[in-house]
Formats: C-alpha cells, sequence, structure tokens
C-alpha cells in the first residue's frame, strides 16, 4: 500500500471506527491531509460525488467528521461537514441529516437512530 492511497486509509478508518474511533480518526486525517494538499490553499471547486476519483477524499472527510463528532468535538466536526456540503452541494453522503445534532452538541450516543 502507498500511504498516499486515500482509499486505504478510508477503509482502514471504517474498518476500527466501531470499536476505536481514537485510531480511525488518524486514518481519516491522513487521507484529508494528503487530499487537501493535493488540491491546494486556494481551491473553491466543486468535488462531485459522480466523479469517482473524488469519493476517496470525500470519504475520509466524512469519516474524519463522525469521528470529530464520537469524540464530542462537536465544533470541528460542524466545520467538516459544512465544507463537505460546500465541497459536494448534492449531498451524496447525507451530511445535512447529521449536522443539526452536531451543532445542537448532541453526544453520539444520545442521537437517535432510526
Amino acid at each position: 500500500m502507498t500511504l498516499r492511497c486515500l482509499d486505504a486509509h478510508s477503509h482502514l478508518g471504517t474498518l476500527v471506527f466501531d470499536d476505536w474511533p481514537h485510531h480511525a480518526i488518524r486514518h481519516y486525517e491522513v487521507g484529508l491531509r494528503i487530499g487537501e494538499l493535493s488540491l491546494g490553499d486556494h481551491f473553491t471547486g466543486v468535488l462531485a460525488w459522480g466523479f469517482i476519483n473524488n469519493r476517496p477524499f470525500l470519504r475520509c472527510m466524512h469519516g474524519y467528521g463522525l469521528c470529530l463528532w464520537r469524540l464530542g468535538r462537536f465544533d470541528e466536526a460542524a466545520q467538516i461537514f459544512e465544507k463537505m456540503l460546500w465541497l459536494n452541494p448534492s449531498d451524496n453522503q447525507g451530511v445535512r441529516f447529521l449536522i443539526d445534532e452536531v451543532k445542537k452538541k448532541t453526544a453520539w450516543k444520545d442521537r437517535e437512530v432510526e
């Protein structure tokens, strides 16, 4: 595995997310930071989910936001989710359904799961 493989970091994060979110966040963050370096500081475009090469970055970003939320880092999680909505306005990952709970600082374990 190359360390620059965002998809690998996303899958590794997902693998340990349920039991060890403090480990999962490391994988997601590595993928997120590598993706951000590739985009550059002044990127203002859209990363459409339909373009398959955008998905690993968006998955890392989503996983990172979920870990932040799960670890009680609500403000950081909200920032990540807001950025995701900006980058992918069609919101194929459903962040729009999560962001209100994060902004209300609803604990991960206290949320209503349907």
